[in-house]
């Protein structure tokens, strides 16, 4: 018995400790994969969808034959009104929403909002469509917030588990100035090169289900006469009958039901497969910090001027890739090629995107502004070029250049969009209770640029050129400003975040200071002061009793209860020093 009881002799404590943390490691790289595997099959299904619908509806033989007094085309206006106008108030309920929930948690229910669209394209109704769109529309701001957040959260995590023998990961201190910068770096660049291959796979109904009923080029293209910077709308003059014959409605439940289902398994690839961002001791500390305050903080946070002049280049990354798919691959690349080529356009922009999102791996060695400038200069250089391109309708000799046009749209895309999301995780690497806010306030800009391009749609295609060429530019020169400051030290202003307010009613937070501490790490003075604490409120408990008001109900701070159980006490050493002062004299 005592040879098994006793110390082993081949247990090495510090090879198990070891063990341990790189299996803590491995946990936080499978975190990351599924937060972007699921990421990517949420808008893989979801812009499927989208656009199979879109086409469908747009089809007046489709609507008349199968929804005859319905009214399919107002419910689409509704539906996209729904989709691109809600986003605007995200910045409203966002931040209060993920604290609410938690990131992981979030990220759950959005992919189940999501998968609630795909459900009521079963029964096209109003009712159905449009609520759903709507819903939507709330959740794009919260699940982008917590995509960005979780994935910098991530590489916190893995420095740490890395890093776990320095006293500032044991303390559980703010981590030293650019620590985590390189898993940053590594982790956005690996999200950024899964996502984007959802364009890929959102083509898949199309290029395997629909491309069978379209028309050919020359009824489609009938009375179009002009393409690309010359004409104003998406495509003037396109025919409303798109389809040789209407697809079978089983067909159509067919490919729903298989998007439903990759979309509950995305559901279940971030409940199962996705790891808490942070500890639930840390979730209960950024809840407690008061709802007022978690409400108002987004804002105080515009006061940082990194913030501030990083806003021109939020928006215009929500003008780019919208752009990309709506605006180059319509009325350029519809207009002069033909409905049928649409998914090829798309497959390739999604494969430029996500190959060269790699390149952002170059800022392990580069400065950061290499991956923002360097999209920009590429994304400038094709505007100019489409100021002047006009290809004639129905010209199929014209796909080499357009390709061209989508790999290199798509290289600026990829450098944008990780040099954007990993600058903003160097920039506040240090700061994990403020990355829910400020991924929060990047999306938010990014669902008004959406909002803007969703408005613009009747204007001349040079004018939504130029927006885009003056946006670029001007993003440009806010960022060479920030970097300015940044090289200059000039002081940014952060809000301070308030300490978190926790309730005395359970157990957890009886100590005001260090609410992490094991019972095994206490030292001796610390059960000193446990137990003046537990005799405090032995005392608070009898002056209750005794119809004493101890003022310590609704109380927020321990130090309040201390303050409120001293007072009975007080009071009943009193009485005895009275009734011994009486006795005295009696005797």
């Amino acid at each position: 018995m005592a040879e098994f009881l006793g110390p082993q002799a081949e247990y090495n404590e510090e090879e198990e400790e070891r063990k341990y943390y790189r299996r803590k490691r491995l946990g936080v790289i499978k975190n990351v994969l599924a937060a972007s595997v699921g990421a990517t099959i949420v808008y893989s299904v979801y812009m499927g969808l989208l656009q199979m619908q879109l086409i469908l509806h747009y089809d007046m033989t489709y609507r008349e034959v199968k929804y005859s007094n319905l009214g399919l085309e107002d419910i689409d206006r509704k539906m996209l009104m729904g989709i691109n106008v809600t986003p605007i108030i995200g910045l409203l309920y966002t931040p209060v929403l993920i604290r609410f929930l938690g990131t992981k948690w979030m990220m759950f229910l959005a992919s189940g909002i999501y998968a609630l669209f795909v459900s009521t394209n079963y029964w096209e109704r109003y009712y159905t469509l449009v609520p759903s769109a709507v819903a939507i529309g709330v959740a794009i701001v919260p699940l982008w917030a917590s995509l960005g957040n979780y994935i910098t959260r991530m590489a916190q995590q893995y420095y740490e588990y890395v890093n776990y023998k320095e006293e500032h990961v044991q303390e559980q201190k703010k981590l030293p100035k650019g620590a985590c910068h390189n898993y940053i770096i590594v982790f956005q660049s690996v999200f950024h090169i899964i996502f984007h291959l959802s364009f890929v796979f959102a083509e898949f109904p199309m290029r395997f289900v629909l491309n069978d009923y379209l028309h050919e080029n020359p009824h489609i293209l009938f009375n179009v006469h002009s393409c690309g910077a010359n004409i104003s709308g998406v495509i003037p003059g396109f025919n409303t009958t798109v389809l040789t014959n209407l697809p079978r409605s089983m067909l159509l439940i067919q490919v729903e039901s298989v998007l439903m289902g990759f979309a509950f398994l995305a559901m279940i690839i971030f409940l199962v497969l996705c790891g808490a961002a942070y500890r639930p001791t840390e979730e209960i500390d950024l809840r407690s910090i008061g709802w007022g305050n978690i409400f108002q903080l987004p804002f105080k946070h515009l006061r940082d001027y990194r913030l501030r002049l990083l806003c021109p280049f939020f928006i215009y990354s929500g003008f780019e890739m919208l752009f990309a798919v709506t605006g180059f691959s319509l009325s350029y690349g519809v207009c002069a090629l033909g409905l049928k080529t649409l998914w090829l356009l798309v497959v390739v922009y999604g494969l430029s995107c996500s190959v060269f999102s790699s390149l952002s791996l170059c800022l392990l060695r580069l400065p950061r502004w290499v991956c923002l400038v360097g999209g920009a200069a590429v994304h400038a250089v094709l505007l100019v070029v489409l100021l002047a391109f006009s290809p004639p309708p129905n010209s199929p000799e014209y796909l080499g250049p357009l390709l061209v046009i989508s790999v290199l749209w798509g290289l600026g895309t990829a450098l944008n969009k990780t040099g954007v999301s990993t600058l903003l995780g160097m920039l506040y690497a240090e700061e994990k209770e403020r990355l829910d806010f400020v991924y929060t306030i990047y999306h938010w800009w990014q669902a008004i640029a959406i909002f803007i391009v969703y408005l613009w749609s009747k204007l001349p295609m040079r004018a939504k050129l130029s927006i885009l060429l003056a946006t670029l530019l001007l993003a440009c020169y806010c960022y060479w400003v920030m970097e300015r400051r940044l090289a200059m030290k000039v002081p940014f202003r952060l809000p301070r975040i308030p300490r978190p307010r926790h309730k005395v009613k359970g157990y957890r937070y009886l100590e005001e200071d260090n609410s992490d501490e094991s019972d095994s790490e206490k030292s001796e003075d610390d059960e000193e002061e446990d137990e003046e604490h537990v005799a405090e409120e032995m005392g608070a408990e009898d002056g209750e009793e005794g119809g004493q008001d101890a003022g310590v109900q609704g109380v927020d701070s321990p130090k309040a209860r201390r303050r409120g159980a001293e007072g009975p006490r007080h009071r009943r050493e009193d009485q005895v020093k009275e009734g011994v002062r009486e006795e005295r004299e009696g005797g």
